[in-house]
């Protein structure tokens, strides 16, 4: 049977949900940010920053940012948008044979007033995370409840602990093009790509593709995003953030399906994107 716990991380209020098998979750309510994952085994698949806060106060590094409704700077407001930066309700929870879940909910009553002020438009967010066995499940949906279209973009910005860069790979990206941060646009021609520099690529969605580690393998799976963004800032760029100490960069990759550029979403509509992490 799954178990919910309301508990800290940090200062943060969070969720804990620790599925029949042992697998765990921790959920942030501000920006609904998933902030470890265990699988059964007790092996925590997630990084965060020993360096980041934890009150509240900004953005945290690490962990499942929850973009919207913005990627990066690619729209007129906050970089990354504000999801990430409020705080959200726990909307649901349960669980039923195999899989449990943990739900969340954010619109525009939930925002603080400068974020009101900068996004004067109704919607509603929902996000659900469900365990699976050795499977992680995101459905992330995004609703127009008002009476006009509003751009969008997203994006779950995960960042995944694999133990020692120089032993990481992903392989799945062959002959896919991507755009590079130089914003030169490519096409991979090797069977897998391997970090022995600062990485910040763009690729088209594939249905799949797969990360390995020293000692794990996995599958990630999108539907709904268009695209892939893989990031690794490097020794040097990690040395300029403040929220990462200089070594860590050398802990984790992020890998993350998104939807990069605002397009519209029509009053009434609603637009789904679902992720899936199996190891």
């Amino acid at each position: 049977m799954a178990v919910v716990t309301m508990t800290e991380y940090g200062a943060l209020p969070a969720v804990s949900l620790t599925a029949a098998d042992g697998a765990q979750i921790t959920v942030s309510l501000f920006g609904a940010h998933l902030l470890s994952w265990k699988t059964a085994d007790g092996k925590e698949r997630l990084f965060v920053s020993a360096q980041t806060p934890l009150d509240g106060s900004k953005a945290i590094r690490g962990g499942v940012p929850v973009i919207f409704p913005q990627f990066n700077v690619r729209g007129p407001g906050l970089r990354h948008g504000f999801a990430r930066v409020n705080t959200w309700r726990l909307d649901g929870s349960g669980g039923d044979g195999g899989s449990s879940f943990l739900e969340f909910r954010l619109n525009q009553d939930d925002l603080s007033p400068e974020h009101t002020e900068a996004w004067p438009h109704a919607f509603d967010l929902a996000l659900r995370f469900t365990l699976h066995g050795d499977a992680l499940a995101f459905d992330y949906t995004v609703h127009n409840s008002g009476q006009q279209a509003f751009p969008f973009g997203v994006a779950l910005h995960t960042y995944y602990d694999v133990g020692h860069l120089d032993a990481t790979s992903i392989s799945g990206l062959q002959h896919q093009q991507y755009t590079d941060h130089h914003l030169n646009t490519l096409t991979q021609e090797y069977p897998a790509l391997h970090f022995t520099e600062k990485h910040d690529r763009l690729y088209k969605s594939t249905p799949s593709l797969t990360l390995n580690t020293a000692d794990a393998t996995l599958r990630l799976e999108q539907q709904g995003f268009s695209e892939w963004v893989v990031w690794n800032p490097g020794r040097e760029d990690a040395r300029a953030l403040v929220d990462l100490a200089d070594e860590e960069y050398l802990r984790f990759v992020c890998i993350e399906p998104a939807r990069i550029d605002q397009r519209p979403l029509e009053a009434g509509a609603t637009w789904t994107g679902k992720h899936q992490i199996s190891v």
